[in-house]
């Protein structure tokens, strides 16, 4: 029975994510921006202005999809290219202050529907769901990592 809820848990990740991201899509409407723009904005005002390359790695996703999805913020101005001192041929990316000031807003409009969503769920709960998915993750990364 353990292993039957761990798969069905596993398994869940995927309704869940696209739940959420239909969620984040809704609460995006009128904003200019797309899912994949916002995680883009999201990354650069959690840790600062950042390359493409760091963007990637926070994201886990290939650095020529993020190229992609960087180039639109530029394009859209929420973004700008700022000179790397380390490396010439990879700027670093930051946040404008119109792009600053509507991932805050938004972020903010999220918390609230966390709020919400999670107001008949215990502290405990929580953080013991947490605990699980980042201990199968970790585990499922490994376990991926050795075969390569």
């Amino acid at each position: 029975m353990k292993a039957e809820h761990l798969h069905q848990l596993i398994w869940m990740s995927r309704p869940l994510m696209q739940a959420a991201e239909a969620c984040v899509e809704a609460g995006l409407i009128g904003t200019n921006l797309t899912v994949r723009m916002r995680a883009v904005l999201e990354m650069l005002n959690k840790y600062g202005a950042q390359t493409v390359p760091e963007i990637a790695a926070r994201l886990e996703i290939k650095r020529q999809y993020v190229q992609i999805m960087c180039n639109e913020t530029l394009a859209s101005g929420f973004t700008e290219q700022r000179a790397n001192p380390r490396h010439k041929r990879s700027p670093i990316l930051a946040l404008t202050d119109h792009g600053r000031t509507l991932i805050e807003e938004i972020i903010s409009r999220e918390m609230k529907l966390v709020e919400e969503i999670g107001g008949n769920l215990s502290k405990e709960d929580i953080a013991t769901a947490l605990e699980v998915v980042l201990a199968v993750t970790d585990s499922l990364k490994k376990r991926a990592g050795d075969r390569e």
